[in-house]
């Protein structure tokens, strides 16, 4: 068969053969194993190869079909695995040398727009990504550097079309389109034994053009690498630089561009594009250039371009470099070219190169060492002054828009943040040596920015920002633009822009506040703040983060500067505002008393004035803010500081004087016109112009802050004389009560300005008048003048106001908390907040009509909370509901008698309103009056009332019917009342409140149609009940509670709570048996009647009447009777029968639980408690036996058992079997008998049961909770009767023995095989170890020693790492558990022992078992957590019990290893604490061993900081995320952590300077949160403490430079701060 195929060589180049036929012999030679070829494999590629060149070359003619179909084979070929195999083998195997030009020309086909390629360009990408598939196959382009780069500029090309093509509208194909049967590559790569029959006539038609795939991308990628590596080995820096510059660099940059801007992200998803792709490619890029333009060898080339030529070498000598003689040139001269990509884009991508240029620049020739780094510093900088003319050198007339500027100021941004990064100004060597050629080139570049100002971009601001952090000096000269510019004239309030300005103003503020010069900024600040106003209105002066920032700098400002910046202010005021108001005053007086003027004269005058007004009320906002900002004096304060703040406060109250007079001074408006023809006007009413309202604000604001900063002076400095009581003396008057009668009476401002006082106007005088009635409540002696109550009366009432809150309006108003942002907009929640804030002050001075229209307001604004489901505003933003919520839920309303029964009363009056609107069947009248008028009732009103509350629980009647809407307002008046604390509402109110809650208890209900059909949400009336219930149990436990137990019996109170659920039970009022809603009145009942128990028993008054009563009820044949489901019943009584019996069963067991829980306390109540706790049990057990019966209903069979819950029924035994050992364990103190549990068969059966079932099969976890409570309380009482067999013989003995020991080990079995269940997941875990830890208790606590040493066994068997290793992490997590509950058990003696015997092996296996789970971090969470938490746990109670140090350092190995990095938030939170907790552990329970395992210990401690420090890093916008409070109580631990290590100095005082040491290193690596900065900075002072003299010189001589400034800023900071008020404590410290 060889033979026949022997001739194929012979027919590919005969020209006879058709081409079509040579197209399949080729395909048969490549595939067939019996043609015999010699070199086949490179025989068929160089005949493929030829046959495409000679028809390119139009050497040879076929069809289109004929070269689709060559170029197919070609491809597939090239990707076959057989040739890449013998590739792998070592077999040559190459392609001629012109298929790499023939490709080219080919790609260049491809790009060319408008071109019909005749091959599918798809193909032509597939053979190129053969080609660079193998290095063998590459060489064709490798061997000749300029065809690599052909190479490359082709495809580069070609990405760069596609991605500025926009997408078609039909959906594009996820494939690349082959031209050519996509199954000849499988069939090339697999070899069949049988040639396959192909047809090259028939091949398909020729595809669209479509290339928008990934495959363009793919090759890009590959090409890239290829060409790296071909750059990297070439010898010539010079020609790769002129290669790359010529030909690559343009359509990079631009390739890069269009690859990471968001403008042409559609393209990306339309292409398939991955962003792992994209940034690949991208790195590529960067690389190319960085290594092309940036050598090493052209640094010489870089220097004589760069830097200027020194006077004795102004000529080119003949050693000059050689390398490029201008690169920068060249490279500037090719960005800055047109025509490589589109006009609207050239500038984009020109901006964006330039900052990767410098970028490069500074990695590649930035960093020097000795003398030459300051060299290189200086050659970037000249690079830098290269690069910024290029954005502005000649600008085109499109960088006059903002998107042009936008991008212009963006890359001086980011140039100039490069520079500082880099670090490459040194302002004294820059001085000393350079001329301040860097300050003149910053400081020219930033007249340039104001010269061009665009204020409405946040680039601009934030390249001043940039100029600022270099040196301030670059702005200085231009200080006053700055501030005008971009502060006080900024009008842009979009949010971006608003918050660049907020940036470089706060940043402004701390530079100058660093430099101890914040007076020389303010009175730059002052004088352009008084120079005219550009516009009519300026923008607020103050923002809320600035105004903080402000305060933070304040405070570390000395307070000779803060009074020297007042005084400033008061200076800007009286020379420049106060002459222009007064100036302009009189000059309208001499228009009117000269007959008047022209209207445009008065227009400019007014408007002259109001810019005044706008000056003075800017100045007063700042004079407000640096003087609540300053350190207040005091005794220590020295004397010419307490006369520079006397004379400052004097110098404050003149001007306020200057000014009230101004306001006081009739102006034109005000005068009588003489003309009669304006009298007509006169009664019209005055309107106030704008200048007088800001001038009143402004006045206000300032005797605002005069009061306040004056009164605080006076408290705390003997020193301060105040100025009130000087003028007071002089006048021989009162003060205070002068200034709150003037307040009061309008006499501060004129009577024409009341009436439309601004919002501001009326806080300001709210906020005086509080403020002079505080002085008064401090003067003992006023307060006992007759005059003075009424006065305060008067303005407690004024500062109220209360029909400013009466007032709706729509929307929630909403307030940033400054004085000065009040307006219309927010008045109601600024009243509202001074109102609450200020209860205390002004309630005892109300009337009750005023108290009870705040209780109303608030209940309203509640209401209003609840009703439109109100959402928190922003972080520092106030709303009434807020306020409201917070004044609700906080101490200080229940402090508050008055206004705390007002809101109860308000409550009530709203709930009878709702029960009065709703239909009413029969209502006690003597109840509605009663609670109507809020007062007292004789006590046969009151026994009338409680007889009314307690006839329908008897009788079932149901008095009103309420709807669906009336149940849920009464649902959220109910909810308020929740918050109430019980113990501050008075005898009077809780009865009130407790009847009426009793009545809607026992009398309402849902109607009775719509319970039928079940219209409403709930289905019954269970969650209203469930809120009632709720309150009642709460008011059960206020402290005047008695008040009601006077007027009802605890047992007729119970009694018609159960009752009244009966009835409803029976009557069909609750549809669902199982639903979560009926399952939560069941606890709400059972929660009811346990405190209502243990009220009777506490206050031990007719207990036994009491219990007797409730007793007698739950035990009477006629309720149980309704214990069991009768036969044949129907099946909704069947359903309200099995609901009784649920109800019976809770009330009972609640019942004897409270009853068991008190037993023994109290010995004359004991007998009482046994004779009900006997009668209960007794009723318990037929109840129980009758649920476990299935029963007949409606002719089908049921289990009341599945009805009611397992979970259920076995608490109901549980509680059984605890109250028959309860009263055994009494019964037992009197006499000794041969009591035996009553139920003892039932309970056996029980344990049975639930062993059978408990880890069987997936259970719910109530029933498994239960279920290990029941089998505490059986083996407890199976123990017990084992030991008063002991007293009837050895046999009957040893029969107990056998039993406890079967049980025992039953027991241990079921619990192993429950934690190992693998539907348990680590929730369910969790919550069933305290159950298991109960039972374990049980256990171990009488245990023999045989018992325990099986459980020893067990654990050690569980412990098993080949487990692990299998997968099976449960079966060792089992027995982890089990050592961390033990190990928390009391145990006996002898297995203490036993235990801490064997200890440490338990700690060397667990720590194994750490080490080895660590490797897979999926089980962090589910097993090392754990494991690390069961170890710590033995460390805490192995205290002074484990007394080798080498175990605990074995535990601190094992803590290194535990996973901390790329986790979530939650699994970070659990692994830092587990590892945290040990430390802990080690450091409080085993101090012994930390002088041996410090070194461990610290390491272990350092990897929690390095990974807080990576977590608690800066992110931008997802620092808002929920989950960043975690880091945030990760810092917390850790600054507690390091005050423990401060404690322990003895053991670390030699390692302090390496922690300080490791904590700035890793600070210096990112930027940390403020708020887990703080904590951090908190933790490490406290090891500076420990650090001597000579610690601080070592580190900082030690550190390196970047870390040394870290270093230096903290210890300055720990200087400033933490040392000084250390130093301050320690003097009174003993």
């Amino acid at each position: 068969m060889a033979a026949i195929y022997s001739g194929i060589h012979l027919k590919l180049k005969s020209p006879q053969t058709p081409w079509e036929d040579k197209l399949k012999l080729a395909r048969f030679a490549w595939i067939s194993t019996q043609c015999l070829l010699p070199n086949k494999e490179q025989v068929l590629l160089d005949w493929c190869t030829h046959a495409l060149t000679g028809w390119y070359n139009q050497k040879v003619e076929f069809s289109q079909n004929v070269l689709e179909g060559l170029w197919c084979y070609l491809d597939d070929l090239l990707h076959s695995r057989k040739l890449h195999s013998l590739l792998k083998q070592g077999k040559t195997i190459s392609l001629r040398l012109n298929m790499a030009q023939l490709l080219l020309e080919r790609l260049q086909d491809c790009a060319r727009v408008g071109s019909k390629s005749p091959v599918c360009t798809s193909t032509i990408l597939s053979v190129c990504q053969g080609l660079l598939s193998s290095p063998a196959l590459t060489s064709v382009f490798t061997t000749k550097y300029e065809l690599m780069v052909d190479l490359l500029a082709k495809l580069c090309s070609l990405a760069c079309c596609e991605l500025q093509q926009p997408p078609l509208t039909e959906p594009p194909l996820a494939e690349s389109v082959t031209c050519q049967d996509e199954v000849m590559t499988e069939c090339l790569s697999e070899s069949p034994p049988d040639p396959p029959e192909l047809d090259a006539n028939n091949s398909p038609p020729k595809p669209k053009e479509n290339l928008r795939s990934a495959n363009l991308f793919d090759v890009l990628l590959q090409a890239l690498s290829c060409y790296l590596s071909v750059q990297r080995q070439q010898a010539n820096p010079n020609r790769v630089f002129t290669m790359v510059t010529n030909q690559l660099i343009q359509t990079l940059v631009l390739l890069r561009h269009l690859l990471t801007s968001g403008e042409f992200a559609l393209s990306h998803t339309h292409l398939g594009l991955r962003q792992q792709l994209c940034r690949d490619i991208r790195i590529k890029i960067d690389s190319i250039l960085q290594l092309a333009l940036f050598p090493s060898e052209h640094l010489t080339s870089y220097k004589e371009e760069l830097l200027p030529l020194k006077e004795d070498s102004r000529k080119r000598g003949p050693g000059g470099a050689k390398g490029p003689l201008k690169p920068v040139s060249a490279v500037l001269s090719k960005l800055s070219a047109q025509g490589y990509c589109q006009p609207a884009l050239h500038y984009t991508v020109k901006s964006n190169t330039l900052s990767l240029l410098f970028k490069f620049f500074l990695e590649s020739y930035g960093k020097g060492r000795g003398d030459s780094e300051e060299a290189h510093r200086m050659l970037c900088f000249y690079f830098l002054t290269r690069l910024v003319p290029v954005l502005d050198k000649s600008p085109p007339a499109s960088l006059c828009s903002p998107e042009s500027w936008s991008l212009a100021l963006l890359a001086v941004e980011s140039l100039l943040s490069q520079a500082l990064s880099a670090d490459i100004y040194n302002i004294a060597a820059d001085r000393i040596r350079h001329g301040e050629v860097q300050l003149n080139f910053y400081r020219a570049l930033g007249q340039m920015l104001f010269n061009q100002a665009q204020p409405s971009i946040p680039a601009w601001y934030r390249c001043l920002k940039v100029l600022l952090s270099l040196n301030h000096l670059i702005l200085e000269p231009d200080l006053d633009q700055l501030l005008s510019s971009a502060w006080v004239d900024s009008e842009c309030m979009e949010a971006r822009v608003q918050r660049a300005r907020q940036h470089m103003v706060c940043s402004l503020l701390q530079t100058y506040m660093k430099l101890r010069q914040l007076p020389r900024l303010f009175s730059e600040l002052l004088s352009v703040i008084c120079q005219p106003a550009l516009d009519h209105l300026r923008p607020p002066l103050l923002s809320e983060g600035v105004s903080a920032l402000l305060r933070t700098c304040l405070l570390d400002t000395p307070p000779s500067q803060s009074l020297e910046i007042c005084s400033s202010v008061l200076e800007s005021i009286r020379r420049y505002i106060l002459p222009d108001l007064l100036k302009e005053g009189r000059g309208a007086e001499r228009m009117e008393i000269d007959g008047g003027g022209d209207n445009d004269g008065m227009n400019k005058e007014e408007q002259e004035r109001e810019d005044a007004s706008l000056k003075l009320f800017s100045l007063s906002q700042l004079l407000h803010v640096v003087l609540f900002s300053l350190k207040t004096l005091d005794n220590a304060s020295p004397v010419p500081i307490v006369r520079q703040s006397q004379g400052l406060m004097e110098e404050m109250q003149q001007v306020v004087k200057e000014l009230l007079h101004l306001l006081a001074v009739k102006t034109p408006q005000g005068k009588t016109p003489r003309k009669s023809k304006k009298n007509l006007d006169h009664k019209e009413p005055e309107k106030v112009s704008l200048w007088e309202q800001k001038t009143q604000e402004a006045t206000l604001l300032l005797r605002y802050t005069w009061v306040e900063v004056d009164t605080l002076f006076y408290i705390h400095c003997s020193k301060y004389t105040p100025l009130d009581s000087a003028q007071a003396a002089a006048e021989d008057r009162v003060p205070v009560l002068t200034h709150i009668e003037s307040l009061l009476s309008g006499e501060i401002s004129p009577a024409r300005l009341q009436p439309s006082c601004s919002p501001m106007s009326c806080l300001l005088l709210k906020l005086l008048t509080l403020q002079q009635t505080k002085k008064v409540l401090l003067d003992t002696t006023l307060l006992s003048e007759p005059s003075t109550a009424a006065l305060l009366n008067r303005a407690a009432r004024f500062i109220l106001a209360k029909l400013e809150f009466e007032v709706s309006l729509d929307g929630e108003q909403v307030w940033d908390g400054q004085i000065w942002s009040v307006d219309a907009s927010s008045c109601r929640v600024t009243h509202w907040y001074l109102v609450t804030s200020n209860l205390p002050l002004i309630a005892p001075y109300l009337s009750g009509e005023d108290v009870g229209g705040v209780a109303d307001a608030l209940v309203s604004f509640l209401l209003s909370r609840q009703t439109d489901g109100a959402k928190d505003p922003l972080p520092g933003c106030l709303t009434v509901s807020l306020i409201s919520s917070q004044l609700l839920q906080s101490p200080v309303l229940a402090e508050l008698p008055s206004l705390f029964s007002a809101t109860v009363r308000s409550l009530t009056q709203r709930i009878i309103g709702v029960l009065k609107a709703a239909h009413v069947a029969n209502v006690c009248p003597t109840l509605l009056k009663f609670q109507e008028q809020g007062t007292g009732a004789h006590s046969l009103e009151k026994e009338t009332i409680v007889e009314h509350i307690l006839a329908p629980s008897q009788t079932g009647e149901v008095a009103v019917s309420l709807t669906d809407t009336q149940k849920n307002e009464l649902v959220n008046l109910l909810q308020i009342l929740t918050h109430l604390n019980p113990d501050g509402m008075n005898s009077e109110d809780l009865s009130s409140v407790f009847l009426l809650l009793l009545f809607m208890f026992t009398s309402t209900s849902g109607q009775i149609d719509q319970i039928a059909s079940g219209a409403h949400e709930s289905g019954d009336d269970a969650v209203f009940l469930v809120k009632l219930l709720r309150i009642l149990t709460c008011l059960l436990e206020g402290r005047n509670f008695q008040s009601v137990l006077k007027l009802i019996h605890g047992g007729a109170l119970l009694q018609a709570a159960v009752s009244s659920l009966l009835w409803r039970s029976n009557s069909g009022r609750f549809q669902a048996t199982c639903s979560p809603d009926w399952l939560h009145l069941i606890k709400a009942v059972q929660d009811f009647i346990r405190c209502s128990v243990q009220l009777i028993i506490t206050r031990n008054s007719s207990v036994r009447l009491n219990l007797d009563q409730f007793a007698s009820f739950l035990t009477s044949k006629e309720v149980a009777s309704r214990q069991t489901v009768e036969p044949d019943s129907a099946d909704v009584s069947g359903k309200a029968s099995i609901l009784s019996i649920h109800l019976l069963l809770a009330s009972l067991t609640s019942f004897s639980q409270a009853m068991t829980s008190n037993l023994g306390r109290i010995k004359p109540i004991d007998q009482t408690l046994t004779q009900m706790l006997t009668r209960t049990t007794a009723s318990l057990g037929p109840a129980v036996e009758s649920v476990l019966k299935p029963q007949t209903v409606s002719q089908s069979v049921i289990q009341p058992t599945s009805i009611l819950g397992q979970a259920f029924v076995v608490e109901v035994v549980t509680v059984m079997l605890h109250c028959e050992l309860s009263l055994l364990s009494v019964e037992g103190e009197d006499k000794q008998n041969n009591a035996k549990l009553s139920h003892m068969n039932l309970y056996q059966g029980f344990c049975q049961q639930i062993l059978r079932e408990i880890s069987s099969a997936h259970r719910p976890m109530d029933f498994l909770v239960s279920s290990l409570h029941f089998l505490s309380s059986f083996y407890k009482a199976v123990k017990k009767m084992g030991g008063e067999r002991e007293e009837q013989g050895e046999e009957e003995e040893k029969r107990g023995g056998e039993e406890v020991d079967e049980l025992y080990m039953q027991i241990l079995q079921n619990v192993h095989r429950l934690l190992t269940a693998s539907w348990l997941s680590s929730d369910d875990v969790c919550e069933l170890e305290p159950a298991v830890q109960e039972l374990l208790r049980h256990l171990v606590e009488k245990s023999t020693t045989h018992q325990f040493n099986l459980l020893l066994l067990m654990i050690r068997e569980g412990l098993d790492s080949g487990q692990l290793r299998a997968g099976n992490y449960k079966e060792v997590l089992s027995a982890v558990i089990i050592i961390k509950l033990l190990s928390c058990c009391q145990l006996p003696e002898p297995c203490s022992k036993a235990l801490w015997l064997i200890a440490p092996q338990i700690i060397s296996a667990m720590v194994f078992l750490v080490r080895s789970s660590s490797q897979d971090v999926s089980l962090t969470l589910p097993f090392t957590i754990p494991t690390v938490t069961s170890m710590t746990l033995l460390l805490r109670q192995g205290e002074g019990l484990i007394t080798n140090p080498h175990h605990v350092i074995l535990v601190l190995g094992a803590l290194q290893s535990v996973p901390l990095d790329h986790l979530t938030p939650l699994i970070y939170q659990s692994a830092f604490l587990a590892v945290h907790e040990a430390l802990f552990a080690v450091i409080q329970c085993h101090p012994q061993v930390m002088l041996n395992a410090a070194p461990s210990f610290l390491n272990v401690f350092h990897r929690l900081l390095a990974s807080i420090m990576q977590e608690g890093r800066q992110r931008g916008d997802s620092d808002t995320a929920p989950d960043e409070d975690v880091y945030l109580q990760c810092s917390r631990l850790l600054e507690r952590m390091y005050s423990h290590i401060a404690a322990t100095a003895e053991s670390f005082t030699i390692l302090s300077a390496f922690m300080v040491a490791q904590y700035v290193t890793e600070l210096q690596k990112v930027t940390l949160r403020p708020d887990v900065k703080l904590h951090l900075t908190e933790g490490i002072y406290r090891i500076l403490d420990l650090c001597m003299e000579q610690d601080i010189k070592f580190l900082t001589a030690g550190l390196q430079m970047g870390v040394r400034e870290v270093f230096n800023e903290l210890y300055s900071s720990y200087t400033h701060y933490h040392k000084a008020q250390r130093q301050g404590e320690d003097k009174y410290t003993v």
